[in-house]
């Protein structure tokens, strides 16, 4: 009888075919081993509430704050540098200012950087852009969401949450790997 039960749960988590879950299907790897030598990538990973952008011109990681300012690392300075994958057009990172539901302590987390309402609605990576205090807004349809709040639509249309990717931060070393 449990195995029945189970079924059902498994059933009623689906919607049109697919597993509900909290992170998206989409590539994402990134491995940086030393995140105190990319300032405002440490900041984002130590301090609640702080988030960075993560982008490549092809040569360095550049990490950007809601502030504008920059720390960057060259790829190269990176083990395993042909493996990384950025989202669709960037990562944000941050450390949420309080735990999420079910959890004991306050974890970093990692969202793509393209509005996933924009990207699934007309296949198009809108970046987004970071604002202080934990938001993140689309200039494109106007949604604005709350990185603090799991990636969550706070002002504009109603619609689905930011691609959320899978993320640890131990001991000073960053890695997303989601696929």
């Amino acid at each position: 009888m449990p195995w029945l039960l189970q079924l059902c749960l498994v059933l009623l988590a689906c919607k049109d075919g697919e597993v509900n879950n909290k992170y998206c299907n989409l590539r994402a790897r990134l491995t940086v081993e030393n995140v105190s030598q990319a300032p405002v990538l440490f900041t984002a990973c130590e301090s609640m509430g702080e988030f960075c952008t993560v982008r490549s011109d092809g040569q360095r990681l550049i990490f950007t704050d809601a502030e504008g300012h920059t720390s960057s690392i060259n790829i190269t300075a990176i083990s395993d540098y042909s493996g990384i994958y950025l989202g669709l057009s960037g990562l944000l990172v941050g450390k949420l200012t309080i735990p999420e539901l079910g959890e004991d302590f306050v974890r970093v987390v990692c969202f793509d950087l393209a509005c996933s309402n924009c990207y699934q609605d007309y296949n198009i990576t809108r970046n987004l852009v970071l604002q202080e205090s934990g938001y993140a807004k689309c200039n494109r349809c106007g949604r604005t969401y709350n990185l603090n709040d799991c990636g969550t639509i706070s002002d504009g249309p109603a619609g689905r949450n930011l691609y959320r990717y899978r993320v640890n931060y131990v001991g000073g070393v960053l890695v997303v790997n989601n696929g």
